[in-house]
């Protein structure tokens, strides 16, 4: 095997992304390597580290190392305005009991469950936040009203956040 057949070699592990290659023939040994990508996920909102990737050729008792791919850059999401200020103001709020994304709705389609002003009875589904392709009903925890709805439909919201301020 010559030097360009093994660039070439290169080159294909590198653009299929392997994560380990080797190549014995006669006294000649090709072993390719890739770190796998970590990604960190920080609240609020995610942010994406990726850890470098080296790439390594060992040739009989020879290593080149490649230098270190670019990390990937974060995908652009458009900010969405929250719909109600940080602050609560009331002692009944129905928060989060997961992480998840916040539905308004059964179907992008029907009605939302509830509106500000809407009068609400205990255990009345008032969203739902999906998780892992389930879908779990947020049920109110007050008799009341609703005051304020805390997050827009489709929002990623985490563990404990608030919800719905019900009077």
């Amino acid at each position: 095997m010559d030097m360009n057949e093994i660039m070439k070699l290169i080159k294909a592990v590198s653009d299929y992304g392997l994560t380990s290659f080797e190549l014995e023939e006669g006294n000649m040994k090709i072993s390719l390597k890739r770190k796998k990508e970590v990604i960190a996920v920080q609240a609020p909102a995610a942010v994406s580290a990726a850890e470098p990737e080296m790439k390594e050729v060992s040739l009989v008792n020879s290593i080149f190392t490649a230098a270190p791919a670019a990390a990937p850059e974060p995908a652009a999401q458009p900010a969405k305005e929250p719909a109600v200020s940080a602050e609560i103001g009331s002692d009944k709020v129905v928060t989060s009991p997961l992480v998840g994304v916040f539905y308004s709705a059964s179907s992008p389609d029907a009605e939302p469950f509830v509106k500000v002003g809407d009068q609400v009875k205990k255990g009345q589904v008032l969203g739902i936040i999906e998780a892992m392709k389930l879908m779990n009903e947020i049920e109110s925890e007050y008799d009341g009203v609703v005051e304020a709805i805390l997050v827009n439909n489709e929002d990623t919201v985490e563990y404990g956040q608030p919800l719905f301020r019900i009077g």
